[in-house]
Protein backbone atom coordinates (compact mmCIF):
# COMPACT_ATOMS: atom_id res chain seq x y z
CA UNK A 1 0.00 0.00 0.00
CA UNK A 2 1.55 3.04 -0.85
CA UNK A 3 1.98 6.00 1.62
CA UNK A 4 -1.05 7.87 2.87
CA UNK A 5 -0.75 12.28 2.68
CA UNK A 6 -2.32 13.93 5.18
CA UNK A 7 -2.47 17.77 4.61
CA UNK A 8 -3.29 19.89 8.13
CA UNK A 9 -4.16 23.53 8.55
CA UNK A 10 -3.29 24.96 12.39
CA UNK A 11 -0.39 22.03 11.98
CA UNK A 12 0.88 24.41 14.47
CA UNK A 13 -1.34 24.63 17.21
CA UNK A 14 -2.30 22.07 20.06
CA UNK A 15 -4.28 19.67 17.86
CA UNK A 16 -2.18 20.13 14.91
CA UNK A 17 1.36 18.96 16.78
CA UNK A 18 -0.31 16.04 18.51
CA UNK A 19 -2.08 15.04 14.88
CA UNK A 20 0.90 15.33 13.20
CA UNK A 21 3.11 12.99 16.13
CA UNK A 22 -0.22 10.12 15.52
CA UNK A 23 -0.27 10.36 11.92
CA UNK A 24 3.72 10.03 11.60
CA UNK A 25 3.85 6.88 13.73
CA UNK A 26 0.82 5.66 11.63
CA UNK A 27 3.42 6.07 8.45
CA UNK A 28 1.73 9.25 6.96
CA UNK A 29 3.77 11.90 4.79
CA UNK A 30 2.61 14.94 6.86
CA UNK A 31 2.35 18.20 5.16
CA UNK A 32 0.91 21.56 7.15
CA UNK A 33 -0.54 24.80 6.34
CA UNK A 34 2.29 28.19 7.46
CA UNK A 35 0.47 31.57 7.46
CA UNK A 36 3.39 33.97 7.39
CA UNK A 37 1.92 35.48 9.74
CA UNK A 38 2.78 32.51 12.16
CA UNK A 39 5.77 31.11 10.12
CA UNK A 40 8.72 31.88 12.85
CA UNK A 41 10.46 29.34 14.73
CA UNK A 42 8.38 30.25 17.74
CA UNK A 43 5.19 29.48 16.16
CA UNK A 44 6.82 25.84 15.79
CA UNK A 45 7.82 25.25 19.67
CA UNK A 46 5.14 22.66 19.94
CA UNK A 47 6.28 20.45 16.67
CA UNK A 48 9.53 20.75 18.18
CA UNK A 49 8.78 19.96 22.19
CA UNK A 50 7.33 16.66 20.10
CA UNK A 51 10.65 16.53 18.25
CA UNK A 52 8.99 16.38 15.32
CA UNK A 53 9.52 19.54 13.21
CA UNK A 54 11.73 18.03 11.12
CA UNK A 55 9.42 15.17 10.18
CA UNK A 56 6.05 17.62 8.62
CA UNK A 57 6.55 19.73 5.63
CA UNK A 58 5.00 23.09 6.42
CA UNK A 59 3.86 25.26 3.20
CA UNK A 60 3.28 28.30 2.59
CA UNK A 61 -0.40 29.45 2.39
CA UNK A 62 -3.45 30.85 4.04
CA UNK A 63 -7.27 29.75 5.46
CA UNK A 64 -8.28 33.27 3.72
CA UNK A 65 -6.52 32.51 0.75
CA UNK A 66 -8.46 29.75 -1.49
CA UNK A 67 -5.75 30.21 -4.53
CA UNK A 68 -3.04 28.80 -2.24
CA UNK A 69 -5.35 25.92 -1.10
CA UNK A 70 -5.98 24.78 -4.61
CA UNK A 71 -2.30 25.26 -5.30
CA UNK A 72 -1.40 22.93 -1.76
CA UNK A 73 -3.73 20.36 -2.75
CA UNK A 74 -3.09 20.69 -6.49
CA UNK A 75 0.62 20.09 -5.97
CA UNK A 76 0.89 17.57 -2.88
CA UNK A 77 -2.25 15.36 -3.81
CA UNK A 78 -2.71 14.53 -0.34
CA UNK A 79 -5.45 11.65 0.82
CA UNK A 80 -6.84 13.59 3.59
CA UNK A 81 -7.47 16.83 5.46
CA UNK A 82 -7.90 18.08 8.63
CA UNK A 83 -8.77 21.77 8.88
CA UNK A 84 -7.91 22.90 12.54
CA UNK A 85 -6.94 26.75 11.71
CA UNK A 86 -9.10 29.04 12.93
CA UNK A 87 -9.08 31.57 15.28
CA UNK A 88 -9.79 29.77 18.60
CA UNK A 89 -9.63 32.29 21.46
CA UNK A 90 -13.62 32.59 22.59
CA UNK A 91 -12.61 36.27 24.52
CA UNK A 92 -10.50 37.75 21.44
CA UNK A 93 -13.34 36.70 18.93
CA UNK A 94 -15.43 39.74 21.00
CA UNK A 95 -12.67 41.94 20.08
CA UNK A 96 -12.14 40.49 16.55
CA UNK A 97 -15.44 39.36 15.37
CA UNK A 98 -14.67 39.82 11.59
CA UNK A 99 -11.56 38.37 11.98
CA UNK A 100 -12.96 35.56 13.93
CA UNK A 101 -15.81 35.39 11.26
CA UNK A 102 -13.24 35.06 8.20
CA UNK A 103 -10.25 32.53 9.33
CA UNK A 104 -12.26 30.59 11.04
CA UNK A 105 -15.90 30.19 9.27
CA UNK A 106 -14.64 31.36 5.43
CA UNK A 107 -11.32 29.47 5.83
CA UNK A 108 -13.18 26.04 6.66
CA UNK A 109 -15.47 26.92 3.49
CA UNK A 110 -12.10 27.94 1.14
CA UNK A 111 -10.83 23.93 2.56
CA UNK A 112 -14.07 22.40 1.74
CA UNK A 113 -13.70 24.39 -1.92
CA UNK A 114 -10.26 23.84 -2.41
CA UNK A 115 -10.88 20.16 -2.48
CA UNK A 116 -13.99 20.38 -3.49
CA UNK A 117 -12.10 21.47 -6.98
CA UNK A 118 -9.10 19.76 -7.13
CA UNK A 119 -10.29 16.01 -5.89
CA UNK A 120 -13.87 15.61 -3.69
CA UNK A 121 -12.44 12.16 -3.40
CA UNK A 122 -10.73 13.95 -0.48
CA UNK A 123 -11.13 12.88 2.91
CA UNK A 124 -12.12 16.06 5.50
CA UNK A 125 -12.40 16.64 8.15
CA UNK A 126 -13.39 19.58 10.40
CA UNK A 127 -12.97 20.83 13.55
CA UNK A 128 -16.30 21.95 15.17
CA UNK A 129 -16.20 22.49 18.90
CA UNK A 130 -18.81 22.40 21.81
CA UNK A 131 -19.13 26.02 22.16
CA UNK A 132 -21.52 25.69 19.23
CA UNK A 133 -23.84 24.65 21.99
CA UNK A 134 -23.57 27.86 24.28
CA UNK A 135 -26.77 28.28 25.88
CA UNK A 136 -27.24 24.21 26.30
CA UNK A 137 -30.71 23.26 25.10
CA UNK A 138 -29.79 19.79 26.85
CA UNK A 139 -28.58 19.22 30.27
CA UNK A 140 -26.21 16.02 28.13
CA UNK A 141 -25.16 17.39 24.69
CA UNK A 142 -25.30 14.82 21.94
CA UNK A 143 -24.96 14.92 17.60
CA UNK A 144 -28.67 16.11 17.73
CA UNK A 145 -28.93 18.69 20.29
CA UNK A 146 -29.68 22.07 19.52
CA UNK A 147 -27.05 24.37 18.91
CA UNK A 148 -27.09 28.08 20.44
CA UNK A 149 -23.57 29.96 20.13
CA UNK A 150 -22.23 32.15 22.78
CA UNK A 151 -19.42 34.01 21.09
CA UNK A 152 -18.37 34.93 17.68
CA UNK A 153 -16.22 32.58 17.60
CA UNK A 154 -19.05 29.87 18.46
CA UNK A 155 -21.00 31.12 15.47
CA UNK A 156 -17.77 31.14 13.22
CA UNK A 157 -17.62 27.20 14.28
CA UNK A 158 -21.47 27.13 13.60
CA UNK A 159 -21.11 27.92 10.07
CA UNK A 160 -18.18 26.12 9.36
CA UNK A 161 -19.78 23.03 10.86
CA UNK A 162 -22.80 23.10 8.56
CA UNK A 163 -21.11 23.96 5.65
CA UNK A 164 -19.30 20.82 6.59
CA UNK A 165 -22.56 19.05 6.53
CA UNK A 166 -23.70 20.73 3.63
CA UNK A 167 -21.19 19.86 1.23
CA UNK A 168 -21.56 16.24 2.16
CA UNK A 169 -25.09 16.22 1.22
CA UNK A 170 -24.65 18.01 -1.69
CA UNK A 171 -21.80 16.97 -3.72
CA UNK A 172 -21.10 13.71 -1.72
CA UNK A 173 -17.76 14.42 -0.11
CA UNK A 174 -16.99 12.26 2.61
CA UNK A 175 -16.64 15.63 5.04
CA UNK A 176 -16.70 14.62 8.85
CA UNK A 177 -17.11 17.45 11.55
CA UNK A 178 -16.03 16.28 15.03
CA UNK A 179 -17.68 18.38 17.93
CA UNK A 180 -15.12 18.51 20.30
CA UNK A 181 -15.34 19.15 23.93
CA UNK A 182 -12.47 21.02 25.68
CA UNK A 183 -9.28 19.15 25.23
CA UNK A 184 -5.78 19.96 26.92
CA UNK A 185 -2.38 19.44 27.41
CA UNK A 186 0.96 20.64 27.76
CA UNK A 187 0.92 22.29 24.62
CA UNK A 188 -2.02 24.08 24.96
CA UNK A 189 -1.61 28.01 24.66
CA UNK A 190 -1.08 30.19 27.68
CA UNK A 191 -4.32 32.07 26.94
CA UNK A 192 -6.24 29.37 27.71
CA UNK A 193 -7.87 28.56 31.41
CA UNK A 194 -5.99 25.20 32.31
CA UNK A 195 -2.72 26.59 31.04
CA UNK A 196 -3.30 29.69 32.42
CA UNK A 197 -4.02 27.98 35.86
CA UNK A 198 -1.26 25.05 35.50
CA UNK A 199 1.72 28.00 34.35
CA UNK A 200 0.36 30.13 37.56
CA UNK A 201 0.64 26.83 39.48
CA UNK A 202 4.00 26.13 38.65
CA UNK A 203 5.24 29.54 39.16
CA UNK A 204 3.87 30.19 42.83
CA UNK A 205 5.43 26.73 43.00
CA UNK A 206 8.59 27.78 42.24
CA UNK A 207 8.63 31.28 43.70
CA UNK A 208 8.51 33.42 40.79
CA UNK A 209 4.50 34.37 40.73
CA UNK A 210 1.89 34.77 44.53
CA UNK A 211 -1.70 34.81 42.39
CA UNK A 212 -3.73 33.22 39.84
CA UNK A 213 -6.46 35.75 38.85
CA UNK A 214 -9.30 34.14 37.34
CA UNK A 215 -13.28 35.27 36.25
CA UNK A 216 -16.12 32.74 36.48
CA UNK A 217 -14.67 29.81 38.67
CA UNK A 218 -18.30 27.78 38.36
CA UNK A 219 -18.27 27.52 34.94
CA UNK A 220 -18.55 23.81 34.53
CA UNK A 221 -16.46 22.03 31.16
CA UNK A 222 -15.76 18.53 30.26
CA UNK A 223 -12.11 18.54 30.06
CA UNK A 224 -10.03 15.76 28.52
CA UNK A 225 -6.51 14.95 27.06
CA UNK A 226 -5.30 16.85 23.27
CA UNK A 227 -3.77 13.68 23.01
CA UNK A 228 -6.63 11.05 23.11
CA UNK A 229 -8.97 13.72 20.55
CA UNK A 230 -6.66 13.66 17.68
CA UNK A 231 -7.08 9.94 17.85
CA UNK A 232 -10.72 10.26 17.11
CA UNK A 233 -10.13 12.86 14.08
CA UNK A 234 -8.28 9.65 12.68
CA UNK A 235 -10.78 7.48 13.09
CA UNK A 236 -13.53 9.47 11.58
CA UNK A 237 -11.73 9.44 8.45
CA UNK A 238 -11.31 5.56 8.34
CA UNK A 239 -14.76 5.12 8.37
CA UNK A 240 -17.09 3.37 5.25
CA UNK A 241 -19.71 6.45 6.14
CA UNK A 242 -18.90 10.46 6.45
CA UNK A 243 -20.47 11.25 9.62
CA UNK A 244 -20.26 13.76 12.56
CA UNK A 245 -19.51 12.94 16.18
CA UNK A 246 -18.89 14.15 19.69
CA UNK A 247 -16.16 13.76 21.31
CA UNK A 248 -16.05 14.50 24.93
CA UNK A 249 -15.17 12.36 28.81
CA UNK A 250 -19.04 12.60 29.32
CA UNK A 251 -17.85 14.16 32.95
CA UNK A 252 -18.21 17.83 33.76
CA UNK A 253 -15.80 19.89 35.95
CA UNK A 254 -15.81 23.52 37.77
CA UNK A 255 -13.10 25.69 36.80
CA UNK A 256 -12.57 25.26 41.09
CA UNK A 257 -12.42 21.87 40.93
CA UNK A 258 -9.96 21.85 38.11
CA UNK A 259 -7.61 24.74 39.66
CA UNK A 260 -7.51 23.15 42.63
CA UNK A 261 -6.15 19.81 41.03
CA UNK A 262 -3.23 21.56 39.92
CA UNK A 263 -2.75 23.06 43.46
CA UNK A 264 -2.64 19.93 45.14
CA UNK A 265 -0.46 18.56 43.08
CA UNK A 266 2.28 20.79 44.25
CA UNK A 267 1.15 20.66 47.70
CA UNK A 268 -1.06 24.43 48.16
CA UNK A 269 -3.80 25.90 49.14
CA UNK A 270 -6.00 27.33 46.53
CA UNK A 271 -7.44 29.85 48.88
CA UNK A 272 -4.24 31.60 49.54
CA UNK A 273 -3.57 32.62 46.04
CA UNK A 274 -6.64 32.78 43.71
CA UNK A 275 -7.99 36.37 42.84
CA UNK A 276 -11.48 36.54 41.14
CA UNK A 277 -10.85 39.22 38.45
CA UNK A 278 -14.27 40.81 36.95
CA UNK A 279 -12.10 41.74 33.75
CA UNK A 280 -11.93 38.48 33.07
CA UNK A 281 -15.79 37.37 32.70
CA UNK A 282 -16.97 37.20 29.26
CA UNK A 283 -19.88 39.29 28.28
CA UNK A 284 -22.13 35.95 27.58
CA UNK A 285 -20.81 33.07 29.56
CA UNK A 286 -21.49 29.29 28.97
CA UNK A 287 -22.13 27.96 32.48
CA UNK A 288 -21.87 24.16 31.31
CA UNK A 289 -20.71 21.81 28.87
CA UNK A 290 -21.11 17.78 28.83
CA UNK A 291 -20.64 15.67 25.95
CA UNK A 292 -22.32 12.29 25.17
CA UNK A 293 -19.49 10.01 23.26
CA UNK A 294 -21.51 7.31 23.14
CA UNK A 295 -21.75 7.26 19.12
CA UNK A 296 -18.02 7.82 18.78
CA UNK A 297 -17.90 4.57 21.26
CA UNK A 298 -20.12 2.49 19.41
CA UNK A 299 -19.23 3.54 15.80
CA UNK A 300 -15.36 4.64 16.07
CA UNK A 301 -14.32 2.19 18.81
CA UNK A 302 -13.06 5.18 20.58
CA UNK A 303 -12.45 6.71 24.44
CA UNK A 304 -10.76 8.99 26.47
CA UNK A 305 -7.90 7.07 28.01
CA UNK A 306 -6.55 10.31 30.04
CA UNK A 307 -8.23 11.36 33.25
CA UNK A 308 -8.41 15.20 34.32
CA UNK A 309 -6.74 14.55 37.30
CA UNK A 310 -3.51 13.19 35.32
CA UNK A 311 -4.10 15.34 32.34
CA UNK A 312 -3.32 18.05 35.23
CA UNK A 313 -0.74 17.11 36.71
CA UNK A 314 0.92 16.46 33.44
CA UNK A 315 0.67 20.22 32.61
CA UNK A 316 1.65 21.70 35.68
CA UNK A 317 4.90 19.39 35.89
CA UNK A 318 5.67 20.33 32.24
CA UNK A 319 5.32 24.10 33.00
CA UNK A 320 7.28 23.49 36.38
CA UNK A 321 9.92 21.90 33.82
CA UNK A 322 9.65 24.77 31.34
CA UNK A 323 10.56 27.34 33.97
CA UNK A 324 13.24 25.89 35.35
CA UNK A 325 14.76 25.64 32.06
Amino acid sequence: MSQKTAFITGITGQDGAYLSQLLLQKDYRVIGLAPRRSSSDLANWRLDWLGITDQVELLEGDLTDLASLIRIMTEHKPDEVYNLGAQSFVKASWQQPILTGTVTGIGAVNVLEAVRIVNPAIRCYQASTSEMYGLVQEPVQTETTPFYPRSPYAAAKLYAHWMTVNYRESFGMFTCSGVLFNHESPLRGIEFVTRKVTDAVARIHLGLADELRLGNIDAKRDWGHARDYVRAMWLMLQQDKADDYVVATGRTTTVREMAEIAFRHVDLNMERHLVIDPAFFRPAEVDILLGDPTKAKTTLGWSAETSLENMICEMVDADIARLKS
